[in-house]
C-alpha cells in the first residue's frame, strides 16, 4: 500500500440499486472520481466511481461492478486509494497524509519527541498524532508553520516546536 494514497471511504448503501455514499478526502473532493482506479486494503479495484449527487460531507456514486444493495452496504467503512503516480504533485509546503505517518519528529534542539502516528482534520486544521518515546498514550500536536516548521521527507524527520508542557 505504500505506492498508493488514500482518497475517499465508502459508506454503505444509498438507496436499492446499488448506489453507495462516498466520502472524499480531495482537496477537490469531486477529484476522486480522476483517480480510478481505486483500491481497497485487500486488493479490491473499482476501474470507474460515477459521482451521482451531493450528500452533506460527500457523494451518492456508483462504483464499478456494485449493482445491489447489499454489496453496497458490504463495503461500509471500506477505505479507497489511488495510485500515487495518478495524484498530483503538491506544492512544497504541503504533503499528503500518507507521507507524514512513520516520520520522525524532533524538537528545534534535536531530542526526539515521538513517531507521527496519524494525521486528523476535525475542521480546525490539522492535528498529527505523536507516539512519544517510551510511551503508550499519543499527543496531539497542531499541524501549523509555526509549530511544525520543518518537514524534511528525504531524511523522514519534523522538527516540531511544541506548546510549552505538551511533551511532559
Amino acid at each position: 500500500m505504500a505506492e498508493r494514497v488514500q482518497v475517499g471511504s465508502l459508506g454503505g448503501a444509498f438507496g436499492v440499486h446499488g448506489e453507495v455514499r462516498l466520502k472524499s478526502f480531495c482537496a477537490d473532493p469531486a477529484a476522486i472520481a480522476d483517480y480510478t482506479p481505486l483500491y481497497t486494503e485487500d486488493g479490491k479495484s473499482f476501474a470507474q466511481i460515477v459521482l451521482t449527487g451531493q450528500l452533506k460531507g460527500g457523494f451518492t456514486a456508483r462504483v464499478d461492478g456494485i449493482v445491489t444493495k447489499e454489496e453496497a452496504d458490504a463495503l461500509r467503512n471500506v477505505a479507497l486509494y489511488a495510485d500515487r503516480d495518478a495524484m498530483p504533485t503538491l506544492p512544497d509546503d504541503e504533503y499528503y497524509y500518507a507521507d507524514l505517518i512513520g516520520l520522525t519528529v524532533l524538537d528545534t534542539g534535536g531530542v526526539q519527541l515521538g513517531t507521527v502516528k496519524n494525521v486528523m482534520d476535525h475542521g480546525a486544521g490539522d492535528l498529527l498524532e505523536i507516539l512519544p518515546v517510551g510511551q503508550s498514550e499519543t499527543v496531539l500536536l497542531p499541524f501549523t508553520k509555526a509549530i511544525v516548521p520543518t518537514v524534511d521527507l528525504a531524511t523522514k524527520r519534523i522538527i516540531a516546536a511544541p506548546p510549552e508542557g505538551l511533551f511532559a
